[in-house]
């Protein structure tokens, strides 16, 4: 048993140094994505409500009217294309996600600026497993975490230990999650 507590310790403790990065990125895009109702984790959005003058019915110049009317509000360069999904209104698509929905028989609009949220839309996007190495990557810290757990129960010995106080939390640790599945 000696040499098991050794070795969980000295597991446990360079398999956690290891992994803290992972256990960072993991763990703010966990508490992000859990409050996804709250707000938008990957992106500020900032709305500019606006009314124009200019002309922008299908004609044959309407990208040109368009372009105006992105340097009035915007900056025309930005402009990837545009579409009336319905009579009378015209969207406009911009460069990183942005948008420009105008009302063609009065002029009004708003347009929709996204901007990436910073350390979030990063460690959200290693959440989603984007390739194959990071999904190897993954499934190895979810091992790891495994392990750490597994090492966790043999570390302390005595009234703190498994067959102590730490026994309590364990069976705590376990029958929560069973209960909300049970509940909820």
């Amino acid at each position: 048993m000696k040499l098991l507590r050794k070795w969980s310790r000295i597991l446990h403790r360079d398999i956690g140094y290891f992994f803290i990065g992972a256990s960072i990125i993991y763990g703010l895009s966990g508490i992000a994505l859990n409050h996804l109702h709250d707000w938008n984790p990957n992106y500020v959005v900032k709305l500019n409500d606006f009314t124009t003058d200019i002309p922008l019915e299908r004609t044959v110049n309407v990208k040109d009217n368009i372009l105006k009317l992105l340097d009035e509000i915007d900056d025309s360069r930005n402009y990837k294309s545009h579409y009336f999904p319905e009579p009378g209104l015209l969207k406009i698509f911009l460069k990183g996600g942005s948008s420009v929905l105008v009302n063609t028989d009065n002029g009004r609009g708003r347009a929709e600026y996204l901007k990436k949220r910073k350390v979030f839309y990063e460690v959200n996007f290693l959440h989603y497993n984007p390739n194959s190495w990071w999904m190897w990557f993954s499934d190895i810290f979810a091992g790891a975490l495994i392990l750490l757990a597994i090492t966790s129960i043999f570390m302390v010995r005595g009234k703190k230990g498994a067959w102590g106080r730490g026994g309590i939390y364990i069976v705590a640790g376990i029958i929560i999650p069973i209960l909300f599945l049970i509940f909820l």
